[in-house]
Order: structure tokens, then C-alpha cells, then sequence
């Protein structure tokens, strides 16, 4: 189990491991975790209907650790999550050490399910063809369905499936990328699982967290999620060609983004349509010149 998040580890693969008869993917792909039963002894009304009627809230993001786990201290859960992410940020500097070496742009492409960022990322890697090299390191809980359509553009992907976890870690990123052919100056785009918590503690070695933000998901996501945005470098207002149809204000976004992370770069884009795309190349071509 994930100590930081609480995500399972179990039935994790990289592409080509589901064709191993002894894999745990073979034998049980969606089976759940095991949990023990509960017996509800009573329900305090009264209570719970006082809260609701107050319009107060619970929360559980206060503390040293800013978070809450039945069972275990504040001090103690803070010591666990130093302890794992000690551990994966040495491997992710192994990661950021073999990119620079090969003088390779790395980006971690984040984003809520549905955002349109695998639309967004086979888009770019068509307009990349020819001109610069690529990769791509496809993450998802399962099926090997995003890989195939990165595939089609004519660029390598490998898919990474995290099973009952929800974001890609230091060494899923170090494995893959020995099976990825990316030649010198090249980019390597990883599109992590549609998820914008876990993965915002999780540096795998990128250069840049790229945060995909679109318009039919709401003006205060940034305040909602703001460890993502906070860590992201650049955010891309996506399917900004449906803004006509929708009650969405663009620029309560942008200051919601802005609130969080005064530095963070923000470009409107639409995937569809392909307009902002030459702001989005030319941010890209100039991080590879850095």
C-alpha cells in the first residue's frame, strides 16, 4: 500500500509483463482489496443533521501531515511519508541524471480524467513528427488503450499500468524508459494517471510538471487541488473551443490558478481545433533549449 496516499500496489505492470502466465494481472485484474468487515452499532442523528443545517464541514487536512489515517498519528504518518518520499525522490535524481545526460526534455503531464490530455498529447506528437524525437510513457490503472493511440502517431510509448494505484512513481519511470528508444535532444512525454493529488508529491525525474486544466471541469479546480498547481510549471486551459457553449469565467480561472502559484505560466488551448497549439510548440521548443 501507497503510505502517502493509501493506494494499493498490487497488480502493477508495464506492457508486455500481462502476457506472463504468472502475472498478477492475468489472474486477478479489477479484484478488490480485501477489508475488514464493520458492524455499524448506531447513527448519531442529531449530529450529523446539526452540521448540515450549520453548513459546517469535516476536515481532515489539518496537522503536521495534512492529512488524516484511522489509526495513526500525526507525527507517525509525517515520519512514514518521509521516509517514502525520501526514498522515491533518490530515484527520481537517477531519473533527472540519465535525461540530462542525454540532454533530454522531460515533461509529466497531469491532469484530472477526462481533461483531453491524451488528445491534447497525440495532437502535439503529429505536429513533432519529422522534427524532433519522441517518446511517450503512458500511465493508467489498466487497459493498454492510450499506448495504442500514441502508437498511431508513429512514436514509441510504453504503457504503465498502476493497478489499484493512482500515480506513477520514480521507479515505474526509471523501468520504462530502458525500453524506450529516445534519441539525443528528444522529448520524453509522460502522461500520468488522470489524478490531481497523489501524483502532485511524486517527482519522477521530470523537468517540468505540466498541469491540464479544461473547461468543462470548473473554474476552482486550482483552489480545490492546489498542491497540483502549485507544483505544475505551466497549466493549459484546454477545450477552450467549447467556452461558447459553456457558463465558464476564464479569467476566475486564471486568477485561481494564479492565487496558488503566482509563477505558473497558463496558455488557453484547444486540442480540437488546434488553437494556442503554436504557443504550446514554441513553450516546448523553448524548454529544449534551456
Amino acid at each position: 500500500m501507497c503510505t502517502i496516499c493509501g493506494c494499493e500496489q498490487g497488480n502493477q505492470y508495464i506492457e508486455g509483463d500481462e502476457r506472463n502466465p504468472h502475472s498478477a494481472f492475468r489472474s486477478a485484474p479489477f479484484s478488490p482489496a480485501p477489508r475488514q468487515s464493520l458492524q455499524i452499532k448506531a447513527v448519531h442523528k442529531t449530529s450529523l443533521l446539526t452540521s448540515a443545517f450549520l453548513g459546517g464541514k469535516l476536515d481532515y487536512g489539518q496537522g503536521e501531515a495534512g492529512t488524516h489515517a484511522p489509526g495513526l498519528s500525526q507525527r507517525k504518518m509525517l515520519e512514514i511519508e518521509i521516509n517514502v518520499l525520501d526514498k522515491n525522490n533518490r530515484l527520481a535524481q537517477r531519473n533527472r541524471s540519465q535525461f540530462l545526460t542525454n540532454k533530454q526534455l522531460a515533461l509529466n503531464l497531469v491532469s484530472s480524467p477526462g481533461s483531453g490530455k491524451t488528445t491534447l498529447l497525440t495532437e502535439t506528437l503529429k505536429q513533432l513528427q519529422n522534427h524532433i524525437p519522441r517518446a511517450v510513457i503512458e500511465g493508467d490503472q489498466q487497459t493498454t488503450n492510450d499506448a495504442k493511440r500514441i502508437r498511431a502517431t508513429g512514436t514509441p510509448a510504453i504503457q504503465v499500468n498502476t493497478g489499484k494505484g493512482c500515480h506513477l512513481d520514480a521507479q515505474m519511470i526509471f523501468d520504462a524508459m530502458q525500453r524506450l528508444p529516445l534519441a539525443e535532444g528528444g522529448i520524453m512525454f509522460i502522461e500520468n494517471v488522470g489524478n490531481l493529488v497523489c501524483p502532485a508529491g511524486f517527482d519522477l525525474g521530470e523537468h517540468h510538471k505540466v498541469a491540464v486544466l479544461s473547461v468543462t471541469e470548473g473554474e476552482d479546480k486550482p483552489l480545490k487541488y492546489p498542491h497540483m498547481f502549485a507544483a505544475s510549471s505551466l497549466m493549459l486551459l484546454n477545450k477552450v473551443d467549447l467556452l461558447p457553449h459553456l457558463n465558464f469565467d476564464v479569467e476566475k480561472c486564471l486568477a485561481s490558478a494564479r492565487q496558488v502559484n503566482p509563477e505558473i505560466e497558463i496558455l488557453l488551448i484547444s486540442a480540437t481545433t488546434g488553437q494556442g497549439m503554436e504557443n504550446w510548440l514554441a513553450w516546448l521548443e523553448k524548454q529544449r533549449c534551456v
